[in-house]
């Protein structure tokens, strides 16, 4: 059950993921281009240039914060990982486990060893 559950949060995490890859990617573009207009701006010595390089910088601002719901998506793939792990980590028996002294099941045991 545990492993059943773990799928379905997964599958809706991932669907989760897949609907904000878009704004992901335009999110990590906007921050990109704010970096280079930042550096622009430092090695600008012109007023007119720093004005332009400011006005560039607030449309990417602009850009940037109309895809801030990206960081759902962000979140979505952390949930991801972590159902990842958490799906190593399960272990759930099939059946009971019971050790007795019944002669098959010790040969097969036994076989099993053999065999590897």
């Amino acid at each position: 059950m545990k492993k059943f559950l773990l799928f379905a949060g997964g599958l809706l995490a991932f669907f989760i993921l897949l609907v904000n890859l878009g704004p992901m990617i335009l999110l990590g573009l906007s921050i990109w281009l704010l970096y280079l207009i930042f550096k622009q701006f430092l090695k600008s010595d012109s007023t007119a240039g720093k004005i332009g390089w400011v006005i560039a910088g607030l449309i990417v601002v602009g850009i940037g914060l109309s895809n801030i719901y990206a960081v759902i998506g962000v979140a979505a793939a952390y949930v991801l990982y972590l159902i990842y792990t958490n799906w190593k980590n399960v272990d759930e028996p099939v059946g009971p486990k019971v050790k007795d002294n019944d002669p098959f099941q010790n040969f097969e045991r036994q076989w099993a060893e053999i065999n590897r």
